[in-house]
């Protein structure tokens, strides 16, 4: 098996020019045409795809457009859109986030898929409403040398349109491009007006139920489209390494494809997000969706319809642990807004063996040792708990440290319980005598 430095290395080498070869040199497969510095795919490849060469200052780069009638599952935001909702997704962005005409879908193919300043974003895909349909534009290194031409070309993209939109390029395909950027030494990063990640809000509505939030597989149980047979991710950094070194060019039209459907995904999911922030009710009967819907109200700060939503995604049956977990938030915003009975009918109902029933636990006691005095009936809910710990111990439910912390608790609280309970005791018969 071949060292991972080893051929690390062998693939940074796929991205330097050929050099010609010494006389007398065995002879191999050529990797360049005689008239061109290209890769010998690079005409096909442009013909295949009817691009043309983008050129500037720096140089060139392949470049492909293309439009769509609609994004996948969802058309253009209708207007600007609300204030409310752009605080839910993104509290504190300038206000031409708001102005879908001002968003710009983007999308990257790279060389590796864990960043670094060895990653190189060989194709660059991104879109922007138009129309009434999607435009599709996708840049393209037919070689390293020409990575300076496109972003040049990406930068006056994003002067056009500084709303940048993506799916977890806040974490990789911004920083990526931000990396390439400064590493020019020549090229300065483009500044964004603002930037909409839609990972995040995507795991909040969906990740319970389909467990995997690839774009891919919220275009399938989401948007309602199946891509059909598509390119394999991980191997898209090796297709391009063959590509350079004059392979076939074949799979290069297919992750121009891919990357494609990414980008209509992406915008009509955006479209979806944003149709469920502003109406929840309306736009969705799956009781996991609105329990997503309040996470991100309760994390945004938006408690009043948090509490709303949780409720209601309580009423239509969430699954046992989304349930437990949003009757527990519930609970607790209730408490801090002082609705004490409203927290202690929630609580009530989630006793049991569960990490949020121990929870329910303790905090019955305190209501009873606080609010009530029935200190008997404090002492009672603690020692249920306690018992239920030692059922549970071993199970999974909570971790060891939890375990041995709740352990403590309880017992910590029944020792003082007692001890009031009988001063109490002792302070009556006293007051009688």
């Amino acid at each position: 098996m071949s060292s991972p430095i080893i051929d690390k290395f062998a693939r940074l080498t796929a991205l330097k020019p050929a050099r010609a070869k010494a006389a007398g040199a065995a002879a191999v497969a050529p990797v360049r045409s005689a008239t061109s510095s290209l890769p010998d795919g690079a005409a096909q490849l442009a013909e295949i795809l009817e691009a043309r060469a983008l050129e500037n200052h720096h140089g060139e780069h392949l470049s492909v457009k293309k439009w769509f009638s609609e994004a996948i599952g969802h058309a253009a935001p209708d207007g600007t859109v609300d204030a409310e909702v752009m605080h839910l997704l993104s509290p504190g962005a300038h206000e031409t986030a708001g102005d879908p005409s001002q968003w710009l879908f983007l999308d990257t193919e790279t060389t590796g898929l864990t960043g670094g300043t060895g990653t190189y974003p060989f194709m660059v895909g991104i879109a922007w409403w138009d129309a009434g349909g999607l435009e599709v534009e996708q840049f393209f290194m037919r070689d390293h040398s020409e990575e300076h031409a496109l972003l040049v070309t990406l930068a006056e993209r994003i002067a056009e349109r500084g709303v940048l939109v993506t799916f977890n390029g806040k974490s990789f395909d911004w920083p990526l491009l931000e990396t390439r950027y400064r590493m020019t030494r020549k090229i300065k990063v483009p500044t964004l007006t603002a930037h909409l990640d839609f990972l995040h809000p995507a795991r909040n509505l969906w990740r319970i139920r389909l467990g995997s939030v690839r774009l891919a597989e919220l275009e399938k149980h989401v948007l309602g489209f199946h891509r059909g047979a598509d390119i394999i991710g991980a191997m898209i950094p090796q297709f391009y390494f063959d590509y350079l070194r004059g392979g076939a060019v074949e799979p290069i039209v297919e992750i121009f494809k891919h990357n494609q459907t990414d980008l209509r995904g992406l915008a009509g999911l955006a479209s979806k997000i944003l149709s469920l922030l502003a109406e929840p009710e309306k736009h969705s009967g799956d009781p996991l969706e609105l329990f997503g819907v309040s996470r991100i109200c309760e994390r945004r700060g938006e408690t009043v319809r948090a509490r709303k939503h949780y409720a209601q995604s309580i009423e239509r049956e969430l699954p046992a642990e989304a349930d437990r977990f949003a009757r527990r938030a519930l609970a607790r915003m209730a408490r801090r807004a002082g609705d004490v009975e409203r927290a202690r009918e929630l609580w009530e109902s989630m006793v049991g063996n569960s990490r949020e029933g121990f929870e329910a636990y303790e905090q019955l006691a305190i209501y009873h040792e606080r609010v009530t005095g029935q200190l008997r009936e404090a002492a009672a809910l603690v020692k249920r708990a306690l018992a239920e710990l030692r059922r549970s111990k071993g199970a999974g439910l909570l971790s060891a440290a939890m375990h041995r912390q709740y352990k403590e608790r309880f017992e910590h609280r029944l020792a003082r319980l007692e001890k009031k309970s009988a001063k109490t005791l002792l302070d009556g018969i006293e007051a009688r005598s």
